[in-house]
C-alpha cells in the first residue's frame, strides 16, 4: 500500500483494499475521506450506506461495524476490546479476520459455533404435498369403487316394516343375505330364496353371527296368508321378504344382498377354491347338480370321484350348497351354505384388500343390494376386522308337516318360544319376551297345523 498508514482495528477483505482517497471497487476497504459503494467500510467521519463499517463515533444504519466503544445492533462487527454479538458476526480485534459464515474471537482466529439454518418451508411444502398426495389417491379409489360398485342392482327398499315396542338393535347391524336359484339371471323377482341368511353384526366386537331360516319354514307372509318363507321372495321381492323376516322374528333388517348361481362360482374361482369334507353320500349329489348348473353358469363340471377332505373349485362348491335329498334335508343342506359362506370369508380375507376388492368387481354383475357404495366400501375395507362366531339354523325347534294349502312345511315349535331363543343368540337378551305382533302369529300358527 502507499501513502497511507495501516489503521488498527480496520478490516481488510480478500478483495482489493484501497489506501488512497480515491480508492474504488466492490467490497473494497477505503481509508479515505470519500469513499463511496455498496458493502464499503468508511473509515472518515461521513461514511454511508447500508452495510458499512463506521469508523467515528457515531455510525449509524442496519448491519453495520461501529468502532466506538458502545457500538450496538443485530450482526454487526465491533471494533473494541470488547465486541459481542449475535450470530454470524465479526470480530475485528487485533486478530479478527472475516470470512463469510464463520465467527472469529478477538486475535484468537477459532471458528464459533454457528447454530444450522432450518429448513422449516421445505419440510411443510413436503408434508403438505404428501396430504394431497394422500387425498389424490383417495379419491381416485373412491371413483374406482363407484364405477365398478356402479355394476350392481340397486334396490331402494321404500316400506319396511317393524314391529312395534322391539325397540332397535343399536348395537348390531343386521343384514340379510339372499342366495337365489336364478336361471335366466333374475335376482329380485321370479326367483325363490334357496338361502336366506340374516348376518348380525356387533358394532363394538366385530363380531359376525350368522342364522339361517329354513326355505319352508311356515310364517305369515306379511299379509296373512301363511306359506313357506321362501315365497315371499319370489312374490314380492327382497322387501316383502325383509318384512317377512321382521315381522315374524322382531327384528330391525333394512339391508339385503342377494346373490345368483354364477356369483358363487366366481367367488370360489377367485379366491382359488376352498376345502371342504365330502361325504360318500354328497359325490352323487355334486356330480349331478353340476350338469344343472353347467346350464346356468356355463362352468364345465369336474366330477368329483371320493369321498373324504378334499379342494373344490366354483362348480363343485354350487353343487355342494344345492344338496338336500342326503340325511338332515334342507337343515343339512343350510349348514353346507354356512359353511361355505365361511370358507368363502377366511380365505377372502386372509388374502387382504385387493382380492376383496377384485371378488366384489368380478361378483357385482351378479349381486342386487339395497347399501350403497359408501356402505359397501365401509364393509369390504373393514372386513380385516370381523371374526365369525357361531352359526345356526331357524326355527330351533320345528316340525314338519304337509299342509294342504302350502305344502310340505317346517312349522315353528311355539315361534314366540323359537323368537326368544333367537334373540339370545344374536343379541344377548336374556328372557327376551317377544312383541304383540309376534306372539299374534305364534298362536295362529298353533290353531292353523295343530303343532305347539
Amino acid at each position: 500500500m502507499t501513502e497511507g498508514t495501516w489503521n488498527p482495528g480496520i478490516n481488510y477483505t480478500r478483495h482489493t483494499n484501497c489506501d488512497g482517497q480515491n480508492g474504488y471497487g466492490p467490497q473494497q476497504n477505503y481509508n479515505g475521506q470519500n469513499g463511496y459503494g455498496p458493502q464499503q467500510n468508511y473509515n472518515g467521519q461521513n461514511g454511508y450506506g447500508p452495510q458499512q463499517n463506521y469508523n467515528g463515533q457515531n455510525g449509524y444504519g442496519p448491519q453495520q461495524n461501529y468502532n466506538g466503544q458502545n457500538g450496538y445492533g443485530p450482526q454487526q462487527n465491533y471494533n473494541g476490546q470488547n465486541g459481542y454479538g449475535g450470530p454470524q458476526q465479526y470480530y475485528n480485534g487485533q486478530g479478527g479476520y472475516s470470512d463469510p459464515q464463520q465467527q472469529y474471537y478477538a486475535g484468537q482466529g477459532q471458528p464459533m459455533y454457528t447454530a444450522p439454518v432450518k429448513k422449516k418451508k421445505r419440510k411443510k411444502k413436503k408434508i403438505l404435498f404428501a396430504v394431497e398426495l394422500i387425498v389424490l389417491l383417495f379419491l381416485a379409489m373412491g371413483l374406482f369403487a363407484a364405477v365398478k360398485l356402479g355394476k350392481m342392482d340397486r334396490v331402494s327398499l321404500k316400506n319396511i316394516l317393524i314391529n312395534d315396542g322391539i325397540g332397535v338393535q343399536s348395537d348390531y347391524r343386521n343384514i340379510v343375505i339372499y342366495g337365489v336359484d336364478s336361471r335366466e339371471g333374475q335376482l329380485t323377482k321370479d326367483s325363490h330364496s334357496d338361502t336366506i341368511v340374516i348376518c348380525s353384526i356387533n358394532k363394538s366386537t366385530k363380531e359376525v353371527k350368522m342364522v339361517s331360516v329354513y326355505r319352508d319354514t311356515y310364517l305369515d307372509n306379511t299379509n296373512g296368508e301363511f306359506r313357506k318363507a321362501t315365497e315371499c321372495y319370489f312374490f314380492g321381492g327382497p322387501e316383502r321378504s325383509i318384512n317377512m323376516l321382521n315381522k315374524n322374528l322382531d327384528l330391525d333388517i333394512t339391508d339385503y344382498v342377494t346373490v345368483n348361481f354364477n356369483a358363487v362360482v366366481e367367488a370360489v374361482d377367485l379366491i382359488g377354491g376352498i376345502d371342504l369334507d365330502v361325504t360318500e353320500e354328497e359325490i352323487q349329489w355334486i356330480n349331478g347338480y353340476q350338469e344343472e348348473n353347467y346350464a346356468v353358469t356355463g362352468a364345465e363340471p369336474v366330477l368329483v370321484t371320493s369321498a373324504g377332505y378334499q379342494h373344490l373349485n366354483g362348480t363343485q362348491t354350487l353343487a355342494y350348497c344345492r344338496i338336500r335329498y342326503t340325511d338332515g334335508y334342507d337343515f343339512k343342506r343350510t349348514e353346507r351354505q354356512r359353511t361355505v359362506l365361511t370358507k368363502i370369508f377366511e380365505k377372502a380375507k386372509s388374502q387382504g384388500l385387493p382380492t376383496l376388492m377384485s371378488l366384489a368387481d368380478t361378483m357385482m354383475p351378479s349381486i342386487s343390494t339395497s347399501l350403497s357404495n359408501t356402505e359397501l366400501i365401509e364393509l369390504l375395507t373393514g372386513m380385516g376386522s370381523y371374526t365369525l362366531g357361531e352359526n345356526t339354523g331357524f326355527p330351533f325347534d320345528q316340525y314338519p308337516i304337509n299342509d294342504s294349502y302350502a305344502g310340505d312345511c317346517v312349522v315353528p315349535v311355539n315361534l314366540a318360544n323359537n323368537v326368544t331363543k333367537l334373540h339370545s343368540f344374536l343379541f344377548g337378551e336374556a328372557n327376551y319376551v317377544p312383541s304383540q305382533t309376534v306372539q299374534e302369529i305364534s298362536n295362529q300358527i298353533i290353531y292353523n297345523t295343530g303343532v305347539q
